[in-house]
């Protein structure tokens, strides 16, 4: 039996390497009207949720042309999101973990971008529920995504775990009340993970903590 009645699982850096396409979407996008978005910068907006598009209008893009880039880059996200395969050891893993828990994925991706990303993988199978950030007012580092998930799924915090690469998704766990283990990714080992229950090196390592 494991020691979680559910586990909670976010998505993208988790579950598939998509952070990185992320980026490069919005740096190409961003790339022509001559802004550059520093790697280090995005790595940063990755832990405390800033966007991409607010720091083109800090330096005096229109809300209107950004709003307008951020539709284009939405666009060609997706496009790059043909082919997408799970990181390695996720289906492995969630083989392992399927039918001796209650799995949900809890992500700031949008309805979208996570159905296409659901298609190309083939991962919506394994899991029982599902939250996108088009669901609740508030995305991650807010407790938001993860408090809709327990009262729509009937979950106890207490009883439950989270899965997280990211510091706001971290932030986002605690919040909320669930105990959460952090894996870090190419793109945020340097954010702040102290809020962290473990802090693991793979995904290979959950079961033997959770079963």
């Amino acid at each position: 039996m494991s020691k979680f009645k559910a586990i909670f699982f976010d998505n993208d850096g988790l579950l598939v390497d998509t952070e990185s396409l992320y980026y490069e979407a919005t740096k190409e996008i961003l790339d022509t009207i001559g802004i550059d978005i520093p790697l280090d910068w995005y790595k940063r907006a990755l832990e405390v949720g800033n966007s991409a598009f607010k720091f083109a209008e800090a330096r005096g893009v229109s809300q209107e042309e950004t709003e307008r880039l951020r539709a284009v880059r939405n666009t060609r996200y997706n496009e790059m999101l043909s082919g997408l395969k799970p990181i390695d050891g996720v289906v492995d893993i969630l083989k392992q973990l399927q039918g001796k828990v209650f799995m949900a994925i809890v992500t700031n991706s949008r309805k979208t971008h996570f159905e296409t990303i659901m298609r190309e993988t083939g991962l919506r199978q394994y899991f029982d529920y599902c939250v996108t950030t088009n669901e609740v007012p508030r995305s991650k580092p807010y407790p938001d995504p993860y408090l809709f998930a327990l009262e729509q799924t009937h979950q106890e915090a207490s009883h439950s775990l989270s899965v997280e690469d990211s510091g706001r998704g971290v932030t986002s766990a605690k919040a909320a009340g669930l105990t959460c283990y952090a894996i870090p990714d190419a793109l945020t080992r340097s954010h702040d993970f102290s809020k962290a229950d473990k802090i693991l090196s793979s995904i290979r390592e959950l079961p033997e903590l959770v079963l």
